[in-house]
């Protein structure tokens, strides 16, 4: 048996790697021998058994045959160029060609040994293979060509081909598989059918079959499932070991806080302030995720809690992603609490320095009830008398870090995070799985409904008169580009040429305002409260207006190259319009270059769902793009598929957080290696505990 190796060590002092092909494997980031025991294979291709040349009839759809190269050329004159070589076996010999094959040039040469696969056909008297499946056998001794072969394809790059890679794999297999532990026990792994971790990490590389691949690849997927959930349920059980504010809604704190809105609470909404305010009354911290598509009423559900706060004499941060939606927060907050007596003020980082001193001042000494701002409110000089609560809106929009900054300032305080972009199930698990989530699924009654149509480019004429058309009966529009300025690298229009044709050409009879990200706070504050009081009518905009912005009266949107938008994101911009009672109109214009960005547009034109639609995003775009998922720490998945694997990862969550429940330090001999694998995969992401 061989002996073990230290699967950390260089993948150069790997047997049969060595400096120059180190160099070449770590370009694809391959630094250890646990990385190369972990790049897997993308896919497979099934090479059947091979058989004597001479056996070989010219019309068959299927062969393989397997020789000796004895002479190559390419000849390039004529309408279609081809490679063409000649292979011999203990037989006779076979002519290859390949058409259009110049790339074979220097990847097949005299003396070394290939397999190809495809159909025979004769030419002038003589049977050939025309554009064969190729591979090359680097290991001839070590190759079973008399037996149907399941053969890895490996992400090639770096000069190194998916064949160099197998081979360099297949030959370090025999040495780095015992340095594979096993930390699931025998009957946890029996009661879930699971196979061993040897045997899989082996038949990721080498199955016998697709049965023994599906096998691996289970077992695998699951044990990436395992780790990422077991991180959050150590976050979730650090971030609820400190002891917070109990503070019950007493059916009077009800009362009082239901007086002080205008409408009656949805169904869903009750729900949601059901939840909270059973979090609430526990002396551990709120941890929970408040989420519903656009327009649904979170921010009521918010203030509920952090009224709540208030009542029994806590501090509330309310903090958003930019300054526009934490002034519409407040703003709306302000509205809401006309006569009462909390103090409520804002922080955000283009104040005077005499009013930001004045409001951290209030803040230490407990004066301010109520906090609305930004991440301003993470500076280390903020400090709060009496913190009780953190309303994040907009989550994804902060790192993990931030997250756990503000979590930080204060006494324990219960912790609510607000997205309005719908998070699919899995995403839900992953980068929230340390949350417990309330959803608020319906609108309020009397909305008018919102149509979403895609149209080309050169059918911008019949656009801007309907435009025309809608501002003429008083209403206001949004006109959304992916760019701020024009770029000499893409011919995409800007907002800021755009604005100025529809300025003087396009709609020079009403009153159009610009705004995007690069502006001055002040400048872009100026615009949009312009926009929101109706002075201006069209407002040309970067994706600055994605999330927050609430302007009832305008309800068309036209969306410039709307294929350059994550789905998810068009879906937020979408909900900018519609959000009073009159009908709305979404207009996406785009040529779709692709299948999949046709696909995608077209979810748009038929659902307003926002979780159909987010489930879509991640099916066609992956988790690692949905919203910029990897700034959370959310590890790339090597084998599991967030889509297609949801139920294992369910499973893997159970497991996850049951053995965290019963060992929350993984201080017991059997978790001794869940816990140095965790530490691996995640180091300090996560804020994992030191030890192990």
């Amino acid at each position: 048996m061989e002996s073990r190796v230290d699967l950390d060590m260089p993948v150069q002092y790997v047997a049969g790697v060595g400096p120059v092909r180190a160099t070449q494997l770590e370009g694809l980031g391959i630094h250890t021998a646990w990385d190369l025991l972990t790049y897997f294979p993308r896919r497979f291709d099934l090479r059947r058994q091979v058989q004597p040349i001479h056996s070989v009839r010219g019309d068959e759809e299927a062969v393989t045959v397997a020789g000796k190269v004895t002479d190559t050329r390419f000849v390039s004159r004529g309408k279609r160029p081809f490679f063409e070589c000649c292979i011999e076996d203990d037989s006779g010999y076979l002519t290859l060609k390949w058409f259009g094959g110049a790339y074979l040039i220097r990847r097949i040469v005299v003396g070394m040994t290939i397999a190809v696969s495809g159909a025979a056909d004769t030419y002038r008297g003589s049977v050939q293979l025309i554009n064969p499946r190729l591979q090359i056998i680097y290991d001839v001794q070590g190759t079973d060509l008399a037996s149907d072969e399941l053969l890895p394809v490996y992400p090639a790059g770096n000069s190194l081909s998916s064949a160099q890679i197998a081979l360099i794999i297949r030959k370090a297999l025999p040495r780095l598989l015992p340095g594979v532990t096993e930390w699931l026990e025998g009957p946890f792994l029996q009661k879930r059918g699971l196979i061993g971790r040897q045997a899989a990490m082996a038949a990721m590389h080498r199955p016998e079959d697709t049965d023994q691949w599906g096998q691996a690849r289970r077992r695998m997927a699951y044990e990436e499932c395992l780790l990422m959930q077991a991180a959050l349920a150590l976050q979730r059980a650090q971030a609820t070991e400190r002891p917070a504010h109990a503070m019950p809604v007493t059916p009077e704190i009800d009362r009082r806080i239901r007086t002080r809105l205008p409408f009656t609470l949805t169904g869903a909404q009750d729900r949601a302030v059901a939840e909270i305010a059973a979090d609430l009354a526990r002396a551990r911290p709120m941890n929970r995720l408040l989420q519903g598509d656009v327009g649904c009423g979170k921010t009521v559900v918010a203030l509920y809690a952090a009224l709540t706060a208030v009542a029994h004499h806590h501090q509330v941060v309310f903090m958003a992603p930019t300054e526009i939606l934490a002034t519409q927060h407040y703003n709306k907050i302000i509205s809401y609490l006309a006569g009462s007596k909390v103090r409520l003020a804002m922080l955000v980082g283009g104040q005077p320095a005499r009013k930001r001193q004045y409001v951290l001042a209030q803040l230490a000494s407990g004066e301010l009830n109520i906090v609305v701002g930004t991440h301003a409110l993470l500076g280390e000089e903020v400090k709060f008398r009496n913190l009780g609560l953190v309303v994040i809106d907009e989550q994804h929009k902060f790192g993990v870090a931030q997250r756990a900054s503000i979590r930080g300032k204060g006494f324990a305080p219960h912790y609510l995070v607000m997205t309005a972009t719908p998070i699919p199930r899995t995403l839900a698990l992953t980068l929230f799985g340390d949350l417990d989530v309330s959803t608020i699924d319906e609108l309020p009654p009397g909305r008018g409904t919102t149509q979403t149509q895609l149209v080309r480019p050169g059918q911008m004429g019949q656009v801007l008169q309907f435009v025309r058309q809608r501002l003429t009966e008083g209403q206001q529009a949004y006109f959304i580009y992916p760019l701020v300025n024009p770029s000499d690298n893409t011919e995409l229009t800007a907002a800021v040429q755009a604005f100025g044709k529809l300025r003087d050409r396009e709609l020079p009879d009403w009153p159009i305002g610009l705004i995007h990200g690069q502006m001055p706070t002040a400048d872009k504050d100026h615009v949009m409260r312009d926009f929101a009081e109706g002075r201006i009518k069209v407002l040309v905009a970067s994706v600055v207006v994605e999330v927050g912005i609430d302007v009832p009266n305008a309800n068309l949107m036209v969306v410039q190259h709307a294929d350059r938008f994550g789905l998810a994101q068009l879906h937020q911009l979408r909900g900018r319009i519609g959000r009073g009672r009159q009908d709305a109109w979404c207009i996406l214009v785009s040529s779709p270059g692709s299948e999949v960005s046709a696909q995608r547009l077209d979810v748009l034109c038929k659902t307003s769902d926002g979780f159909k639609i987010a489930e879509e995003d991640l099916r066609l775009r992956g988790p690692g793009e949905f919203f910029g998922a990897r700034q959370h720490g959310l590890p790339e998945l090597k084998v599991a598929d967030l889509v297609e694997d949801f139920e294992l990862l369910r499973l893997a969550r159970r497991d996850a957080f049951a053995i965290i429940q019963q060992d929350p330090s993984l201080e017991q001999p059997h978790n001794q290696a869940l816990r140095r694998e965790l530490r691996r995969v995640y180091g300090e992401r996560l804020h994992l505990a030191a030890g192990g």
